[in-house]
């Protein structure tokens, strides 16, 4: 499927929810579910149990010889849809295009197609005005893929302080995105900048003390924090920005609230088809990729793109 508004309307919905995410509410799923069934002729839910069971089971749903669905709506924070990605980009059947729902901590994925549109809006463009001329179209967009797992990455990844927040972000009592604020700015007071080396297409950007090395993807992270601010989610490229030792980490989620650290000389920002971030002491790196931890990462990783490998639904109109 091409970028286009002229595709039909999806006839067949997964909903996918996750139950442990951030803001996760049995009446939002119920409203979702039933609105997919009011516009279309089956609306199945699927409520994941445990880590990866949303992969699986998009794969087998799609794997069905009669009855694959061809939407997939994910309900949960930007791990899952990691997941549900996962799922989509890896089932040898046939072809499901994502709708995000929020449901989350920061919901960047979310954000990065519909901006601040409520969920509602979003949802019934798809499902009620999809066809030619309508206010939802479909878009392929690039994915990343990480070298060392193999896993895709949708919304981006990132070493060093943003890594760090999410394990404080497990402890915190707040929802939504001030929950991910919070875990932010309390990482950020202990952070010690890494030794840390990035190299984009065979070539050195940055070496030295580094506080934060984003790949992507998406421009948000948690949702408010404007880190790849010209970053394009179809231009067949990963966007890179480091965060160098100039910076105090302390200064890091100001300035990225209105992309003010682009004018800052510690920031090197470029992008290519592929980026390997690394630890040049050979400490583990401190990564996360779409609001999960990567605890298995050794001293490096690295992203490979792959163009338009993802079908989502998005608004006509630029979010």
């Amino acid at each position: 499927m091409a970028n286009s508004s002229d595709a039909a309307g999806p006839t067949r919905a997964l909903v996918i929810a996750n139950p442990a995410s951030g803001s996760h509410s049995p009446e939002l799923v119920r409203d979702v579910v039933e609105l997919c069934a009011a516009h279309l002729s089956r609306a199945e839910l699927h409520l994941t149990t445990a880590r990866g069971d949303a992969t699986a089971f998009v794969r087998r749903a799609l794997e069905r010889p009669d009855g694959a669905p061809d939407l997939v709506v994910t309900i949960g924070g930007d791990g899952t849809v990691r997941e549900v990605v996962q799922g989509l980009d890896g089932a040898a059947g046939r072809r499901a295009a994502l709708q995000v729902v929020p449901g989350g901590t920061g919901n960047s994925g979310y954000k990065m197609l519909w901006g601040d549109r409520p969920w509602t809006e979003s949802l019934k463009a798809v499902l009620a005005d999809s066809g030619p001329g309508g206010s939802a179209r479909l878009r392929r967009l690039d994915l990343a893929r990480l070298a060392e797992t193999g896993n895709r990455v949708y919304l981006g990844a990132c070493s060093g302080v943003i890594a760090n927040a999410l394990i404080s972000a497990k402890d915190s009592p707040l929802r939504g995105r001030e929950r991910y604020a919070k875990a932010f700015a309390d990482s950020a007071k202990a952070y010690v900048p890494y030794p840390g080396r990035v190299v984009v297409d065979g070539r050195v950007v940055h070496e030295g003390p580094t506080v934060l090395a984003n790949v992507g993807g998406g421009r948000y992270r948690g949702g408010r924090f404007l880190v790849l601010p010209d970053s394009l989610l179809d231009d067949g490229l990963l966007d890179v920005c480091v965060i160098g030792g100039g910076v105090a980490a302390t200064e890091v989620p100001g300035l990225t609230l209105d992309a003010a650290h682009m004018s800052h000389p510690a920031t090197v920002y470029a992008r290519g088809r592929s980026i390997t971030v690394e630890r040049t002491d050979g400490e583990r790196l401190p990564l996360e990729h779409d609001g999960e931890y990567q605890y298995a990462i050794g001293s490096s990783a690295t992203f490979d793109v792959l163009p338009g490998a993802l079908t989502a639904w998005a608004p006509t109109d630029p979010a």
